[in-house]
Protein backbone atom coordinates (compact mmCIF):
# COMPACT_ATOMS: atom_id res chain seq x y z
CA UNK A 1 0.00 0.00 0.00
CA UNK A 2 1.31 3.13 -0.72
CA UNK A 3 2.37 5.02 2.20
CA UNK A 4 4.52 7.83 1.37
CA UNK A 5 5.23 10.55 -1.32
CA UNK A 6 7.74 12.76 -2.40
CA UNK A 7 7.37 15.64 -5.95
CA UNK A 8 10.23 14.38 -8.50
CA UNK A 9 11.37 15.94 -11.78
CA UNK A 10 7.54 17.29 -11.82
CA UNK A 11 5.58 14.12 -11.14
CA UNK A 12 5.21 12.58 -8.00
CA UNK A 13 7.13 9.29 -6.92
CA UNK A 14 5.12 6.98 -4.48
CA UNK A 15 6.92 4.29 -2.34
CA UNK A 16 5.18 1.52 -0.80
CA UNK A 17 7.36 0.06 3.03
CA UNK A 18 10.51 2.09 1.53
CA UNK A 19 10.52 0.80 -2.14
CA UNK A 20 9.80 2.78 -4.94
CA UNK A 21 6.22 1.35 -6.21
CA UNK A 22 5.64 4.36 -9.10
CA UNK A 23 6.25 7.82 -10.56
CA UNK A 24 3.57 10.02 -12.23
CA UNK A 25 3.27 13.45 -14.00
CA UNK A 26 -0.47 13.40 -14.58
CA UNK A 27 -3.13 12.29 -12.31
CA UNK A 28 -4.26 9.36 -14.24
CA UNK A 29 -0.92 7.64 -14.18
CA UNK A 30 -1.13 8.32 -10.56
CA UNK A 31 -4.62 6.96 -9.67
CA UNK A 32 -3.48 4.01 -11.28
CA UNK A 33 -0.32 3.26 -8.77
CA UNK A 34 -2.52 3.78 -6.18
CA UNK A 35 -5.64 1.75 -7.66
CA UNK A 36 -3.00 -1.21 -8.13
CA UNK A 37 -1.16 -0.86 -4.92
CA UNK A 38 -3.88 0.36 -2.78
CA UNK A 39 -3.39 3.32 -0.47
CA UNK A 40 -2.02 2.86 3.28
CA UNK A 41 -4.80 4.24 5.96
CA UNK A 42 -1.80 7.05 6.87
CA UNK A 43 0.05 8.05 3.63
CA UNK A 44 2.61 10.85 4.39
CA UNK A 45 4.95 13.37 2.02
CA UNK A 46 8.45 14.77 2.05
CA UNK A 47 8.86 18.06 2.12
CA UNK A 48 9.24 18.33 -1.77
CA UNK A 49 5.33 18.39 -1.81
CA UNK A 50 5.26 21.68 -0.14
CA UNK A 51 8.61 23.01 -1.90
CA UNK A 52 7.26 21.54 -5.22
CA UNK A 53 8.63 24.51 -7.70
CA UNK A 54 11.91 22.97 -6.94
CA UNK A 55 11.11 20.04 -8.41
CA UNK A 56 9.92 20.40 -11.62
CA UNK A 57 6.49 21.77 -10.83
CA UNK A 58 5.49 25.64 -11.66
CA UNK A 59 4.04 26.36 -8.30
CA UNK A 60 4.45 25.22 -4.76
CA UNK A 61 1.23 23.41 -4.60
CA UNK A 62 1.55 21.78 -8.10
CA UNK A 63 2.54 18.42 -6.22
CA UNK A 64 -0.54 18.69 -3.84
CA UNK A 65 -2.96 19.57 -6.84
CA UNK A 66 -1.85 16.53 -8.56
CA UNK A 67 -2.22 14.17 -5.51
CA UNK A 68 -5.73 16.03 -5.27
CA UNK A 69 -6.95 15.11 -8.92
CA UNK A 70 -5.60 11.44 -8.62
CA UNK A 71 -7.22 10.76 -5.28
CA UNK A 72 -10.78 12.11 -7.05
CA UNK A 73 -10.06 10.04 -9.82
CA UNK A 74 -9.92 6.57 -7.48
Amino acid sequence: MIDYLEAYNGGVRLYSEGGLKGWGSTAESIAYTLSTCGVANETYGSSSMDFASEYGFETNDGAMLLMKRAFELI
